[in-house]
């Protein structure tokens, strides 16, 4: 997992992720309609997300074998959990969505406010859309990076 800011200098960071956030900077993403958004086909896309947050009860947990997500966000603020598969229950994978729902507990949480991004791999589980103080309606970009 990797949490920084995209105004941050990082010169170390992966080039696929260099890339999404070299988008980010380029396009407007706050005017793009909720959904997805081709950027290279299956390669790389991102999915925009517009929620309310919540309880964390109300939220499942997930993971991704097929692509690594980098969660930016853009208005707002949420709170992510997050945990390493190999130390929850998986549950049943569904390839079609690229989604394997799991149960457990979490290692830890980090808070997403504007220009924050999170970048979770296949092996980390996370829990989005958890309220940070009162619930309130966000709006995020989820770049998708194929690693399979």
């Amino acid at each position: 997992m990797i949490f920084a800011n995209i105004n941050q200098n990082l010169p170390y960071l992966p080039e696929d992720v260099k890339e999404c956030l070299e988008f980010a900077k380029k396009n407007d993403l706050l005017s793009f309609e909720p959904g997805s958004h081709k950027i290279d086909g299956k390669r790389l896309f991102v999915n925009i997300a517009e929620y309310e947050t919540t309880e964390r009860e109300n939220r499942p947990w997930e993971a991704h074998r097929d692509y690594l997500d980098l969660h930016l966000m853009l208005r707002g603020s949420e709170i992510l959990d997050l945990g390493f598969i190999e130390n929850m229950q998986q549950k049943e994978y569904v390839p079609e969505e690229d989604f394997l729902p799991l149960d457990g507990d979490r290692s830890c949480s980090v808070i997403l406010s504007e220009g924050d991004f999170l970048v979770c791999y296949p092996d980390d589980a996370h829990l989005t859309a958890v309220k940070n103080g009162e619930s309130q309606k966000i709006k995020k970009a989820i770049f998708k990076i194929q690693v399979k």
